[in-house]
Parts: structure tokens; sequence; C-alpha cells
């Protein structure tokens, strides 16, 4: 089939984010056409294939594939259009998208567009770590998709690289399925993780975590044979393993927005938005991982809401602010919303590139303050989380806004 449609919201992926906007939109009772496109098959995204717990709220926590379901079934339950398997390939105008999908070719044109297109791991080729090209090296996702998804065994020994949450996740994974964790290595002075999940995974079950270590070449023909490590001091050795899984260094897949000509944040690479989660472009909203590589299922779900209420306001009210830029300096890597409008009520996230043992933050625009907050000690890969109680002082004709490290 070939044709031409209309939709009043067209969500592009059927994650946390994308199926908590619908399941917002459509609630709402207005007679809108609420439709969700996903290229997998199943919608839920990636806590489809994360069988451990810990998702949804926190007195009665749900494993990955029930909070998958749940989401799922509020987004269908409201009235949401929820479709998988097609695959937006393109813009065919401000609001209008080239799909295609088991009924074939589609343009389908929105009142508003919703990205919420998620984010992806970067795999070896990515990370430019050398070596022979056998088999047995993973991403956390191609782990939990053969384990959880396919039931396939992976191996014997396996080596983590990263120390952060989804690296003791995928640890999790691989003693799932039966292999043993011969060590987690990064290249940071000490985990990203909460310090109970560290001790436990050390004392309790036994796996080594080296710090201040790279990981230098990929050995093995055929299959993976070992992993070769260089220490902060220089020394070198040889970790003998058929299995390595490649963790975090997440990256947004922003391709769609991209080729839309959207304005990227330099910091996130996803698309810059402001505290309504409103991108450059009047209609196209963004909310989810696409905009911060990587936070938790809840942190989208959340953005997902509340990306479904800014919808509704554009839809009844038309109107599109500019916003004014939002930068983080050094040594803080990226803020996200990366743009404000006076009164954005969205709380910020921020990630910093070197651990610091406290963090004060001071907020000017043009060296005037605007606030003034202090936080607890920050690491690399671990949210730090900003006010958005002070965007009523900034001005909409000024310079940037600035946070900094006090």
């Amino acid at each position: 089939m070939t044709g031409e449609r209309r939709v009043d919201v067209l969500v592009v992926g059927a994650g946390p984010a994308g199926l908590a906007a619908a399941a917002v939109l459509a609630a709402a009772g207005t007679g809108r056409r609420i439709e969700v496109l996903d290229r997998e098959q199943r919608a839920g995204g990636v806590p489809r294939h994360c069988a451990h717990g810990g998702f949804g709220p926190w007195p009665h926590p749900l494993t990955g594939p029930e909070y998958a379901r749940r989401l799922t079934e509020a987004a269908l339950r409201s009235g949401a259009a929820v479709r998988t398997g097609v695959t937006a390939l393109d813009w065919a105008g401000p609001l209008t998208l080239d799909t295609v999908g088991p009924e074939g070719a589609e343009t389908i044109t929105a009142r508003a567009v919703v990205l919420a297109t998620g984010a992806r791991e970067r795999p070896r080729a990515a990370r430019l770590v050398p070596g022979t090209r056998p088999a047995g090296v993973l991403t956390t996702g191609e782990l939990q998709q053969a384990v959880h998804l396919h039931g396939q065994r992976i191996g014997t020994r396996a080596v983590i690289v990263g120390a952060e949450d989804v690296s003791y996740a995928a640890a999790g994974t691989v003693r799932a399925a039966g292999t043993d964790v011969v060590a987690m290595v990064t290249e940071l002075p000490r985990a990203q993780t909460a310090p109970a999940r560290a001790l436990d995974a050390r004392l309790r079950r036994g796996v080594p975590l080296l710090t201040g270590t790279t990981v230098t070449e990929l050995v093995g023909h055929g299959r993976l044979s070992g992993v070769r490590i260089r220490h902060r001091d220089g020394r070198t050795a040889t970790l003998r393993c058929d299995t390595v899984v490649f963790t975090g260094d997440f990256v947004p897949d922003h391709e769609l927005a991209r080729r839309g000509g959207l304005a990227l944040d330099p910091g996130t690479r996803g698309p810059a938005v402001d505290g309504a989660l409103r991108t450059e472009r009047p209609g196209v909203f963004a909310a989810g991982n696409v905009l911060h590589a990587v936070e938790r299922a809840g942190t989208a779900a959340r953005e997902g809401a509340h990306v479904a209420r800014a919808v509704g306001a554009w839809l009844a009210r038309a109107e599109w602010p500019a916003g004014v830029p939002l930068l983080a300096d050094p040594p803080l890597r990226w803020i996200a919303p990366n743009r404000v409008t006076p009164g954005d009520r969205h709380p910020y996230v921020l990630r910093t590139s070197v651990p610091l043992p406290r963090v004060a933050l001071t907020v000017t625009q043009d060296g005037r303050p605007l606030h003034e907050t202090r936080l607890g000690p920050a690491l690399p890969n671990r949210a730090l989380r900003l006010t958005a109680r002070w965007t009523h002082r900034v001005d909409p004709g000024g310079g940037p806004v600035q946070v900094r490290v006090g």
C-alpha cells in the first residue's frame, strides 16, 4: 500500500518516552488521532529485553518486560494507535514523514511530531579498539537480546568493559546465562554506580574491578580468546576470555533529527530543546534518551508525559518561543534541556567529565546571577539534577545562560 494520511500527533519511537506521551495525549479525550511508530516488531523499547527488576514505581518494582507491557497497554487503552515494524525513513515536509512498513510505503502528515527514538551504545568499531574480528564481541543490547529474547548461550568467560549502572546490569545478565565474569574494566579511577552495588559485585559475586585500565586489543581468530589491557602505570596483561561486552558509551539515535536539519546540541548530540521539549522547528518535539544518552526508563517516561502536555498546549495555542541557549562549562559535559524560555518547569539533567567530590553550581546570564545551588559528589556517567525554579529570571532577549561549577 502506498498512500498519504493525516494524524494529529505522530510519535516516532515506542519506548518509554513515546508510549507515555501517547498515553497522556490520547487520554486527554479531545478526539485527536495519536499514532506511534516503531521499527521493532514489538513496542516497549529497551526494557523489553531487560529481565532484571528495578523498573516502575519503587515500592512495587517491575522487570523490564513487565514495565514495557504496562506502558504499551496504557497507550492502547487510552486510544492511541501503536504500529510496529514501521520505519520513519525521512522528512517529506516540516511535519511530514515518509515511512515504510508491512503494508508498504506511506507518507504521514501531522500537526505535531514527537521524536522519541532513544539511544544506542557505540559498538567496538566506533570505540577504535584494535585487533581481529572474532565472534564473542557484544554490546549490552546485543547481550540482553541474545540471552533474554532468544535464550542463546554466549560463552564461558566474559570481560565487561565499563563500570556504570548498565555495566553491572550486563554482568548480571552474563551470570544469568551461566557465564563467569572474569573482570570489569574501566578507564576511570572508580566505579560509576552506587557504592553498595559495586561492593556487592566485588565481594559477594567475586567480580574483580580493574580501574584506570584500558582495553588495548582483542585477541583471537574465529572466536575471541582474550583481551589485552594496559593499566595506568603502564603495566600490560592479557585476560583470557571468550566473550567481551562493551557497555555504556551511549549516543542519541538522532539520525531522523539530523536528516530533518534540526539543530543538535554539541554536548548531548541530541536535538536541542527548551524546557517544554520543543526543538527549533515549530511543531516538532523530542523526549527521552534521544535528548540525553542515557537516563533510566522512568526518566524517559516522565519526559514523555511532560512533552504530551507541551504538545497539547501547542495544538491549542500554536505558540513557539525561540528560547535562549543554555551552556554547560567544563568540567560539565552537557546539560539537557539546553535552551531556556522564561517560566520553564522541566528540571535539568547534567553530566560531568571528571569525578568531583562536591558540586556548587552557578547559573548566570550576561554576568547576572540567576541561581546558585550545592549538590553532592558527582561521577562521570551519573546524572546531576538542577531545578528549573530560576527560569523566570531569564531575559528572553539576552545572551546565553551559562551553568558553571563554582
